[in-house]
């Protein structure tokens, strides 16, 4: 199985910022970015080696001694499609526009042609000095994209231009370096969240526990990507959501009707909502008293994705399959008999994964290999169901 996803290169320079950068990679992981972590060695004064592993679940090397048959310097700079690196120091950056190649951040830089984004951080007499000054115009005429300091509260008590940026404003600047929110500008996503209730009398009903978190953070993702985005809501809390056109259903059968309207309209549906399966044949318009209850007679729902075959041009599919055996052979099974285009399974043994801020599972494709998602955020499995999207879109 392989891991999807853009390819970025973290450098962590020898700076007291180096702990930001923590947060920073958490942040860029929540994107979609598949992060490997490259510290110099003087940063590991700062935050240690078992940290950005442990936070990247990869390597996270420092010298082009390790790992030596991998020959890393070459095999990083290849699979790489962005370098971040931040903090920048005064020496990193010195050594940058040198060109030197002492240590396997600055070796990787060398080897590799994709874009750079460096975010400076010292104090303030080190960021305005001749000497950093022309290095930082050496590197822009190279073309690394430099991200200029703040101005605020540095180490001890000094003040001045040379402080961090905030992690936010990091993102939205890296973001325009890697066209993140323009991919999907022009196309329309569909997206079902949240699970279905089946009434039995005015009170009671028939659901599941889906909570909709994964629909609410793919239709987010799309939105923050360029997309016009429909979220059709299946009892989902949705008051806080700017910027995306609401359809707020309770039952399958009205979830059906509103995904019969909008499916001709769109260029990809996310299938995320849980839909019940069956309803009861009978709906009580009073109260059912509990010495009444005996059983409930339950008849089958529409098979919601087989109905837009008909209508179905050029729209591609992404379903989700939530499994407790077999769970690649069931996924690979619902794909086929569905028409879908990606599947994400995963096991949900003992109630896990719903309501949950994070996930686990595999994306399965059509025509290709399987990809193993290790536990990662439901924004970053959004972005990357949408990166699988823009790919099948071309």
């Amino acid at each position: 199985m392989s891991q999807l996803g853009r390819e970025v290169v973290l450098g962590v320079g020898g700076g007291i910022a180096a702990y930001k950068s923590c947060e920073l990679l958490r942040r860029l992981q929540d994107r979609g970015y598949v992060i490997t972590v490259v510290p110099t060695p003087s940063s590991l004064n700062f935050v240690g080696k078992a940290t950005w592993e442990a936070l990247s679940g990869r390597a996270a090397n420092s010298q082009v001694w390790e790992d030596v048959h991998t020959v890393p310097h070459i095999s990083l700079a290849e699979r790489a499609d962005f370098f971040l690196i931040a903090p920048a120091t005064a020496d990193l950056i010195a050594r940058l526009a040198a060109g030197r190649a002492d240590d396997l951040l600055t070796n990787l830089v060398l080897a590799s042609d994709v874009p750079k984004m460096l975010v400076p951080a010292m104090h303030p007499s080190m960021w305005l000095d001749p000497a950093t000054v022309t290095n930082v115009q050496t590197l822009r005429t190279r073309g690394f994209i430099v991200m200029e300091p703040e101005v605020g509260r540095l180490t001890g008590s000094d003040s001045g231009v040379g402080r961090f940026p905030e992690v936010a404003s990091i993102i939205d600047a890296f973001d325009d370096v890697t066209g993140q929110q323009q991919d999907l500008k022009g196309k329309k996503v569909l997206v079902t969240a949240g699970g279905t209730r089946e009434a039995i009398d005015p009170v009671r009903f028939i659901g599941n526990k889906s909570s909709g978190k994964q629909g609410v953070a793919i239709a987010l993702a799309a939105r923050n990507r360029g997309a016009q985005v429909h979220l059709i809501a299946a009892n989902v809390e949705t008051s806080a959501l700017q910027g995306i056109e609401i359809s707020k259903v309770e039952s399958t059968s009205q979830l059906h009707e509103v995904l019969l309207q909008q499916f001709p309209l769109c260029d990809v549906l996310i299938m995320s909502a849980a839909v019940a399966d069956a309803k009861p044949k009978a709906f009580s318009l009073e109260k059912i008293k509990k010495s009444l209850f005996g059983s409930i007679e339950l008849e089958e729902n529409p098979d919601l994705l087989a109905s837009l075959a008909p209508v179905r041009t050029h729209q591609m599919i992404i379903g989700f399959a939530a499994e407790t055996k077999d769970h690649l052979q069931e996924a690979r099974r619902k794909m086929d008999a569905k028409g879908l285009d990606v599947v994400y399974v995963n096991d949900v043994s003992g109630g896990a994964i719903f309501g949950q801020d994070t996930t686990l599972g595999t994306i399965l494709l059509r025509n290709d290999a399987d990809i193993a998602v290790k536990e990662v955020s439901k924004d970053a499995l959004g972005n990357l169901l949408l990166d699988q999207a823009i790919r099948q879109l071309g």
